[in-house]
């Protein structure tokens, strides 16, 4: 064989009258011996440059056939070309396991689910076995492990963190949080799967959160792997600043759902039932079907003393939303402290009106008042509008009438006027109170055209005799077919009946305050 001066680098046993086999490696000896043979396969089956390595190099060796059938071949150094193109691939590899952790993550907003998924993406990709750790709650650590091929496994132990180096720092979050490798010997047995074997390396990244540590992310490899890099800890840190924003994400979407049900449960409206005779029934559909709560509201506060009168209240909040929510709370909670006042609607009515005026809230509201009490085979009814509709009443031969109270907007003017006006409702008769909701929807064949309080009332004239849920269903089923799919605004409706069977219940009767059983 024959090399010129840059070959004799590369293969320094290269001298002339040397065998190809004896200073060239066995990838370029077969190409050769391949493509000097005679035959239909004297071109080596490959596709593209061919590939392989001398001395530590990568080279590409490119084939020149010359006319005395002897072959040249040109080694092309491409040992930076290719670390350039696996750098490359392992990068895009890399982005690909990163895009993909933040889409799953942040797919779900349960801090367990967001456990779980760091763990087992950790130990897919990253590490022979993953475990997830929280910050402690009441003494008790939140663990998720899995292992490669696994599924996670939660439980909750009573370990002290401080005893795994790195572990607590990261769990509290003090400044700076590196990475820590930890001598496997010493680590404790509950870090270590079941069935895992001899552990090789561990490492502790800290999960970053939201201004507070999220957790900690600990990988394990086994003991014929090869140990963490420098580099693979940087790439870890990247995944864990992905999955500790999740699960910060999760924990504070989890606080506030917490938060929100507390308060929602004080906004919600009440279920009702009868009290001291008198049956009373309420619906409540909010403008959104994804909401809960909204502008309108109803209570039924019961009678302290036997023989006297429950206040039931129902209005309407100007706006809609959590907003107007608030503010329906404001107003609750004015008239449960204003119970003392409950005989006198008028004089209720004016210092709701003074407090909404005082708290600068920009909404006003509409209000009606109704006193019920059972007198024999009777209810007697007191009844007061703050600017809101006026209650129907249902007499027992169908006719439907309309309750002459009016009155001016609660948290509007600084002065406003009210009437009261009573009535009785004999057995099997009701009075209905509702917000404009009802009668503003607007649907029907054209989809436009209101529900009106004409077509309410003579729905109502076909309700003679029907027990006060009956009603309030009737009400609603007739509303939401009116409506079909369109929007519309909150809607309310509450029914006070006398029950053709007297009936005292015992529920609740004697409470003072809001009835919410």
């Amino acid at each position: 064989m024959q090399c010129n001066e840059a070959a004799g680098l590369v293969l320094p046993g290269a001298v002339p009258g040397a065998l190809l086999a004896d200073v060239a490696p066995a990838w370029l000896c077969d190409a050769h011996r391949a493509l000097s043979s005679p035959g239909p396969h004297a071109v080596p089956d490959t596709e593209g440059p061919l590939r392989g390595g001398i001395g530590g190099r990568r080279f590409e060796a490119h084939p020149s056939a010359r006319e005395d059938g002897s072959v040249v071949w040109w080694l092309v150094d491409d040992t930076d070309h290719q670390l350039a193109r696996e750098a490359l691939h392992m990068e895009r590899e890399r982005t690909a396991f990163l895009a993909k952790a933040s889409s799953t993550l942040l797919a779900s907003l349960n801090l367990g689910r967001c456990m779980d998924v760091t763990a087992q993406m950790a130990a897919e990709s990253l590490a022979d076995a993953a475990l997830t750790v929280a910050p402690a709650r009441g003494g008790r650590l939140p663990v998720v492990t899995c292992l490669r091929g696994g599924a996670p496994a939660v439980s909750t132990l009573t370990v002290d963190p401080d005893d795994v180096p790195g572990l607590g720092e990261a769990l509290r979050g003090f400044p700076p949080v590196p990475s820590r490798w930890i001598d496997p010997a010493t680590a404790p047995a509950w870090m270590v799967p079941e069935g895992f074997g001899p552990v090789g390396s561990i490492v502790v990244t800290p999960l970053p959160g939201h201004g507070v540590p999220a957790g900690a992310l600990i990988m394990l490899r086994k003991a014929e792997a090869a140990a963490f890099s420098d580099e693979e800890e940087v790439f870890t840190r990247l995944f864990a600043a992905r999955a500790g924003a999740a699960m910060s994400a999760a924990r504070l979407y989890a606080e506030q759902t917490a938060i929100t049900d507390v308060l929602m449960r004080e906004l919600l409206p009440p279920v009702l039932h009868q009290i001291s005779g008198v049956d009373f029934a309420g619906r409540y559909r909010p403008s959104a079907d994804h909401e809960r709560i909204g502008g309108d509201f109803y209570d039924v506060h019961p009678a302290a003393v036997e023989g006297e009168a429950s206040l039931v209240s129902l209005g309407d909040v100007c706006g809609k939303g959590l907003e107007a929510a608030v503010l329906t709370g404001k107003i609750r909670n004015t008239l449960h402290a204003l119970l003392p006042l409950a005989d006198d609607h008028q004089r209720m009515l004016r210092l709701l009106n003074s407090a909404l005026l005082s708290s600068h809230h920009t909404r006003f509201a509409t209000m009606v008042l109704a006193s019920a009490v059972r007198r024999g085979s009777t209810v007697d009814l007191r009844l007061t509008s703050g600017g809101h509709p006026s209650p129907l009443i249902i007499r027992a031969d169908g006719t439907v009438e309309q309750a002459d109270t009016h009155g001016t907007l609660i948290g509007a003017l600084p002065n406003i006027s009210a009437t009261t006006v009573e009535a009785s409702l004999a057995p099997g008769e009701s009075c209905v109170l509702f917000t404009d909701g009802i009668t503003e929807a607007k649907g029907g064949p054209m989809g436009n055209v209101l529900f009106g309080e004409e077509r309410l009332k003579r729905a109502l004239s076909g309700c003679a005799g029907m027990p006060a849920e009956g009603i309030v269903e009737h009400v609603q089923m007739l509303a939401a077919q009116w409506l079909g799919n369109r929007p519309h605004d909150d809607m309310a409706v509450v029914v006070i009946a006398t029950p053709r069977t007297h009936h005292l219940s015992a529920v609740n009767g004697h409470t003072r305050g809001r009835y919410t059983a």
